[in-house]
């Protein structure tokens, strides 16, 4: 008698694992993909280490960094900007991967002083609601060049900032902080002020009086 060998056939459960196993790993492949496409492009997350920016930042605070509009536009006064350490900083040590944050006072063409605790732009004296105190030294008047900013910490006494190392390189920019969202009870987008400029009246008599 003669018999017909067979080959075993395949369970149609294990084709439907397989099928399962490469559509689970193509979904996190595009996730992937994306996630990175968002972080090095769109925005990203960042906390924040030290307490330069108290009142209007806490040490811990965890914010969503927007990176795409500087691509269209230069930054503006009072936005918080996020950046690379430019050369000064870098030769004192920081390496390029210790972001800081500031908030933007001047740009390209704008003076800037610090005199009898307040900050001056383009001569006139500024009123600053955000910040901790008002700045505990004087500053000699700078220009501030071209494709560069000048940025301060609101806790003006506790704060790496441009009054110690000098101008911002646009190019270390990498984006400004639009939202917080931890704390949860401080949930909710970061507001980017502008310095106002107090009355010219008022800002002559504060720069006369020091001229005496």
């Amino acid at each position: 008698m003669s018999e017909k060998s067979s080959k075993p056939s395949s369970k149609p459960g294990a084709s439907k694992d397989q099928s399962s196993w490469r559509e689970n790993l193509q979904v996190l492949v595009i996730a992937l993909v994306l996630a990175l496409f968002i972080r090095f492009f769109i925005a990203e997350p960042r906390y924040i280490p030290s307490d330069s920016m108290v009142p209007t930042l806490a040490v811990g605070d965890r914010l969503v960094i927007e990176k795409v509009s500087y691509r269209f536009r230069p930054p503006s006064r009072g936005e918080i900007v996020v950046f690379d350490p430019p050369d000064r900083l870098q030769e004192l040590g920081f390496t390029t991967d210790q972001a800081f944050i500031k908030r933007v006072i001047g740009q390209a063409g704008d003076t800037i002083q610090v005199r009898q605790g307040q900050v001056v732009l383009n001569g006139q004296p500024l009123q600053e609601p955000y910040i901790a105190e008002p700045p505990k030294y004087e500053m000699p008047q700078v220009t501030v060049p071209a494709d560069a900013f000048f940025v301060m910490g609101d806790n003006r006494n506790n704060s790496n900032d441009s009054h110690v190392w000098g101008f911002l390189p646009r190019r270390n920019i990498i984006g400004h902080a639009v939202f917080r969202f931890f704390p949860f009870e401080r949930f909710g987008p970061i507001a980017n002020p502008l310095p106002e400029a107090i009355a010219p009246a008022q800002g002559n008599r504060l720069l006369q009086a020091t001229d005496g």
